[in-house]
Order: C-alpha cells, then sequence, then structure tokens
C-alpha cells in the first residue's frame, strides 16, 4: 500500500510502482469515481484496446429466459 500527500493545489502524484503496474503514461485520462468514503482513479481505455480481453471466458452460464 501506498500513501500519497494531497498539494495545496489539490495534485496527487501516481507512485511510480502503481503508474508501471497499470501502465498510465504522462497526459493519459484517468476517470474519477468518488465512492463510499473513498476516490477511484480508472484508466480510461480505447475500446479498440478491450477488444479480446475476455477470450477464454466460460459462456455455457445459464441465463435468464429473457437473455436468451
Amino acid at each position: 500500500m501506498f500513501t500519497v500527500t494531497v498539494s495545496p493545489k489539490f495534485l496527487v502524484e501516481i507512485p511510480l510502482a502503481v503508474r508501471e503496474q497499470l501502465r498510465i503514461e504522462a497526459g493519459q485520462k484517468l476517470q474519477v469515481i468518488a465512492f463510499d468514503h473513498r476516490i477511484e482513479f480508472l484508466p480510461i481505455e480505447p475500446a479498440r484496446q478491450l477488444r479480446g480481453f475476455l477470450f477464454g471466458i466460460a459462456t455455457d452460464i445459464p441465463r435468464e429466459d429473457d437473455r436468451e
């Protein structure tokens, strides 16, 4: 776990290990969500980059009648 400090201008530096793990680059857009007393930063991925991320997912699970 990492600790960061909010600057007087309300800026926060994302630790290097986190940037490397999530492959966040300078200038990249992040979505910010306030949820249950916490702040979440989600990298915005272009739809093209998400292609194939569900490869191998089980598709044989039972579905509700209105979902077939």
